[in-house]
């Protein structure tokens, strides 16, 4: 057991942790300062123009977003990893259309990514503690006021893409991220610097336009943010929109060619469960609330309840080519469902009608 180094010791601890990181199973592993007043105005500048929607926590907290001094006293530097979650590489550039199946974006088909996450940085915040006994630290796994994609940018793990994703020219952007925050003067790693160029897919591609302009995006008009964090009634006009998506979008990752790297997890607790993969959205529809809890148990699907899921399913038959069995289990979930579901499923029912 050792105390605190001095600065000449810093650089060997730094590689240390650094290689104490990658047998924990992450990806990456990147130290940065605290100093985020840039990306402290762009936040701002996001909230000001009402972008957040119904985000109101992002609008808390005052300047401990962009001050982690501020939410966690004495930080000196931010320990940032990565994890990545695929665990079947999508086509490159590609974005598959199966208009009767459910479609869940790739995070969330499997365990909690929180649970998996958090006490995997707890282990790993453990082995440095067990190496410099006066370390203090706050481990966060999109839990608290923290900029996460903003620290890892600082980390080197990546760039803030023209989607506003964490990008990183090796792995891509489908991964998890989490941090330490540290009483400890690591030496910090140099930013990466920004490789989108000139391509614009993500903004083309976005089934609702809500990548605004680059860098900007405008989460009331996100699916991720429709389906998952909108808890009311889905404005009629994206419904269309929003087709067969019923927890979250991955349309602009798919399309985005950093992705071709993107690297396959050896975590099993992010395998798809219980068929979410691939499941029509009929199957999903059939479910009642105790199969509903039964199959999302552990997972981040919970989180949007029954009546949320049924929301969203109901938008996505709507969406769905012309079928009588959708209309007849339309009608048929419909008695029993809250005033909510019963508008979408109403507005599904007359939209079926109006493909025949």
């Amino acid at each position: 057991m050792q105390k605190i180094p001095h600065y000449d010791e810093m650089t060997q601890l730094t590689a240390n942790i650094k290689a104490w990181g990658q047998a924990f199973g992450f990806g990456q592993i990147g130290i940065s300062g605290i100093d985020l007043q840039q990306h402290g105005q762009h936040l701002q500048h996001w909230l000001h123009k009402g972008f957040h929607g119904d985000l109101h926590y992002m609008a808390a907290h005052g300047e401990k977003r962009w001050r982690p001094e501020l939410l966690v006293e004495n930080t000196q530097s931010i320990i940032s990893v990565r994890m990545d979650y695929l665990h079947h590489k999508p086509a490159p550039r590609s974005v598959p259309h199966y208009p009767q199946q459910g479609v869940i974006a790739r995070y969330a088909q499997g365990r909690d990514y929180h649970k998996t996450l958090r006490k995997r940085l707890q282990q790993f915040a453990e082995k440095i503690k067990s190496e410099v006994n006066e370390l203090g630290y706050r481990a966060f796994v999109d839990s608290a006021p923290v900029l996460e994609r903003a620290v890892a940018e600082q980390a080197g793990l990546g760039w803030i893409g023209k989607n506003t994703m964490l990008i990183n020219k090796q792995a891509g952007s489908f991964f998890f991220l989490g941090e330490l925050f540290t009483n400890l003067p690591l030496i910090a790693d140099t930013p990466t610097s920004h490789h989108c160029g000139s391509c614009s897919a993500c903004l083309t591609i976005c089934p609702t336009q809500a990548i605004v302009a680059p860098y900007q995006l405008d989460a009331r008009l996100c699916i991720s943010y429709l389906t998952i964090e909108y808890a009311g009634s889905i404005p009629v006009e994206l419904r269309p929109l929003i087709g067969n998506r019923i927890f979250g979008c991955d349309d602009c990752q798919l399309i985005c060619p950093w992705n071709r790297y993107a690297k396959l997890s050896a975590e099993d607790d992010f395998k798809a469960r219980h068929g979410l993969d691939n499941l029509s959205l009929l199957a999903l529809f059939a479910w009642d609330e105790a199969t509903y809890l039964h199959k999302t148990e552990g997972s981040p699907i919970r989180r949007i309840g029954y009546e949320g899921f049924m929301r969203n399913i109901a938008i996505g038959l709507g969406n769905a080519p012309f079928d009588k069995q959708i209309v007849q289990a339309l009608h048929h979930k419909k008695q029993n469902m809250s005033i909510l579901v019963q508008e979408h499923i109403d507005w599904a029912i007359n939209r079926q009608k109006s493909l025949l």
